[in-house]
């Protein structure tokens, strides 16, 4: 039998930090060489209620890429481990505890620092934190309804609004339902965020505003926003064109108007003038053609020209 080409066709790859058998890439119990205790899966902290619900969406998606999250959903135990892998599952086991106990609080810390298995720390975490009592939900509701764009992007303030909708959602979850009476009350709350974000907005979109809420049917907020980043984006580039056009403008006609104030600044100082040789006014002696010859090409208003002598 011909030997198989190292590398090719093989699902397997060598744990290169654990000696033994090859684990396959797939293979819960595989650990990366990027893959080590002082590893951050995510770049959030865990400071308490006000967001774990955050913190826990975070470190799920960041478990779910590394396929660890076995470890903490009870999926993936010591018990159901094959024993010749027990040492591989007690060490990715202990990585896993150092991702999330490096994803919280040091006041927090100090409370899961002994235990040992990551999926005590998990359930821990979610029966201490995962508490929502009315002075929670009131904070978040107030934070929406007292949000203003302020100067900010137009991107910042909805991103910033769309979180405190979902923490908000999360915490206010009905039971799903897909009865006429949910499908009114979720157009209900597209409507009533459709109306918070608007009414944030800055004075500067105050005309896009009103055209957007005259609209049938309305638009859902996510319609909206895109209307008013087209707008944002217009008056961006339209203003810095009409300044520039302003600019060039001004510019002209001050010239122009400088150009002609000289013109008439001169021609009222040869208005004043009156020659003291021939008596007539426009020119001084100095200039006068009686005294100092006439030009070649000059011409007198009766087409004479006897008269330059």
């Amino acid at each position: 039998m011909a030997d198989i080409p190292e590398g090719s066709g093989s699902t397997k790859e060598k744990d290169s930090t654990t000696p033994g058998t090859p684990i396959d890439f797939d293979d819960p119990l595989y650990i990366h060489p990027s893959d080590n205790v002082v590893t951050s899966i995510i770049t959030i902290k865990l400071t308490g209620n006000e967001n774990y619900r955050l913190w826990r969406s975070a470190m799920i998606r960041g478990l779910k890429a590394r396929n660890k999250l076995g470890f903490v959903d009870g999926t993936l135990t010591l018990n159901n481990t094959e024993s010749s892998k027990s040492s591989k599952w007690e060490r990715v086991n202990a990585v896993v505890c150092n991702w999330i106990l490096g994803s919280i609080s040091e006041s927090i810390y100090a409370s899961h620092v002994y235990s040992d298995k990551a999926e005590d720390i998990w359930n821990e975490l979610f029966e201490t934190y995962n508490k929502a009592d009315g002075s929670i939900i009131f904070n978040i509701h107030q934070q929406i309804n007292n949000l203003k764009q302020n100067g900010s992007s137009l991107s910042n303030y909805y991103n910033k609004l769309d979180s405190l909708w979902k923490e908000f959602d999360g915490l206010t979850s009905l039971t799903e339902c897909v009865c006429e009476a949910a499908t009114k009350l979720s157009d209900h709350s597209k409507l009533m965020k459709l109306m918070q974000f608007l009414s944030g907005l800055d004075d500067t979109y105050s005309q896009v505003k009103s055209l957007i809420l005259l609209m049938e049917p309305l638009p859902n907020v996510k319609s909206a926003f895109s209307i008013l980043s087209r707008e944002e984006s217009l008056q961006k580039h339209g203003a810095l064109g009409v300044s520039s056009s302003s600019k060039t403008q001004a510019s002209a006609f001050n010239s122009k108007t400088s150009d002609f104030k000289k013109s008439q600044d001169q021609n009222r100082s040869r208005s004043q003038l009156q020659c003291k040789n021939c008596g007539v006014k426009g020119h001084s002696i100095d200039r006068c053609y009686k005294l100092i010859g006439y030009p070649k090409d000059f011409k007198f208003r009766n087409g004479n020209n006897n008269q330059k002598t």
